[in-house]
């Protein structure tokens, strides 16, 4: 589903490369998540590690109930940008923290996630010097339902060997004294039933101790915002759970809160011939979309088509040294001329989050664009000085 809005906008408008974020499709993301928390009574956390661009934080917290951060650097982010509401929290989860960050984690955390009961056991002492100082996190426990209906083993958290969260079967006879919460994450931008059915193991293997706890975080992956996410049943199935179990429900979306909100805008550098035309951009797959060469997903550009189905068909690659960095073939009803731009749709959610500067390229900017009033701000600007304070 393309992101109509940009249809209207003007990419020589801003600096190549650049990610823009329309704000008024964000606010509509926002709304319709909001609609989940008014109908369900669930909180729906904004997911840092998809998107955290907190120039857009005031407009997230009022709608969103708050954060959730994977780590301390994360977490600290959530604190000092995403919490500007009183009603606003931070939830914070790793694979395995180290004593330093854990000290620091629970300074800016309201609720910290535990991946392993080692991990849970090892950290008591912090946890009881915190508590004595007055810092009040509450503590969950990340399940591993060893049930996922996941088709990339990439992104699948319950794949066999996954080191992420406790099978369910090691938390049946578990002491879960001081525990308030439960957590699992098994979705990837996928509907209702995936989820249906894990809850359904879960309630089934672990409702005894579902009745000790406080709040079930139901993790990411929900694709609330695409049209066919049956959001009736999602909002039904928590009301179910929070009177069964009396107890309060998270989400927390990544790809929902910035789908079809942002794009990435690119400029053709030069046009070159081997075997089929090649044009090289001033973006780069491996640095600033990654996930075309990770998930092999194909990112759509607007005014282009599948290869061969138009014209004029090229292979589009970056500027780097790496010999796959490739975004794939495109064809477009005109030739493509050096110094055209062009705009990749749906680049907002888990690409700017993990851009690099691999090879020194540049990082893309960063601006705010409102659809309706056609107002633009530019937001960021990146330099050389970014790259070399990375470095030694």
């Amino acid at each position: 589903m393309q992101s109509k809005t940009f249809l209207n906008f003007d990419p020589t408008r801003v600096h190549s490369p650049c990610f823009v974020i329309d704000e008024q499709a964000m606010e509509a993301n926002l709304k319709r998540l909001d609609e989940v928390q008014q109908r369900s009574g669930a909180k729906v956390l904004i997911a840092l590690k998809a998107f955290s661009m907190f120039a857009l934080a005031p407009l997230i917290c009022r709608y969103l109930s708050g954060a959730c951060a994977s780590g301390v650097h994360e977490a600290r982010l959530a604190r000092e940008e995403f919490c500007q509401l009183p009603h606003n929290e931070v939830h914070t989860f790793c694979a395995a923290y180290n004593i330093e960050d854990f000290n620091e984690v629970l300074m800016y955390s309201d609720f910290v996630v535990f991946n392993s009961l080692s991990q849970w056991q090892r950290f008591q002492a912090p946890i009881a010097k915190a508590a004595s100082h007055g810092l009040k996190a509450k503590f969950g426990l990340r399940v591993n339902p060893l049930y996922s209906e996941s088709t990339t083993i990439l992104y699948d958290p319950c794949a066999p060997c996954s080191r992420l969260g406790i099978p369910y079967t090691q938390l049946q006879k578990a002491d879960l004294s001081g525990v308030c919460g439960l957590h699992f994450h098994i979705l990837s931008e996928q509907g209702f039933e995936p989820l249906s059915h894990t809850l359904d193991i879960i309630e089934k293997q672990l409702g005894e101790q579902l009745h000790q706890m406080e709040w079930l975080n139901l993790g990411g992956g929900h694709h609330i915002n695409d049209k066919d996410y049956d959001v009736d049943g999602l909002v039904e199935r928590i009301k179910a759970i929070q009177e069964r179990y009396q107890l309060q429900v998270y989400l927390e979306p990544g790809e929902a809160i910035a789908v079809n909100a942002g794009v990435l805008v690119a400029q053709v550098l030069d046009i070159t011939h081997n075997t089929m035309p090649l044009a090289v951009l001033d973006i780069s797959a491996t640095c600033h979309m990654p996930d075309t060469l990770g998930m092999h997903h194909r990112a759509q550009i607007f005014g282009a088509d599948d290869a061969t189905k138009k014209a004029h068909t090229y292979r589009l690659g970056g500027q780097t040294c790496l010999a796959g960095d490739v975004m794939g073939d495109y064809s477009f009803d005109q030739a493509l001329d050096i110094g055209q731009r062009l705009i990749f749709d749906n680049m907002a959610h888990y690409t700017m989050v993990k851009t690099t500067t691999f090879n020194g390229i540049n990082l893309p900017s960063i601006a705010i664009w409102n659809s309706e009033s056609d107002d633009l701000k530019n937001v960021r600007e990146f330099s050389y000085f970014d790259f070399k304070q990375r470095l030694s």
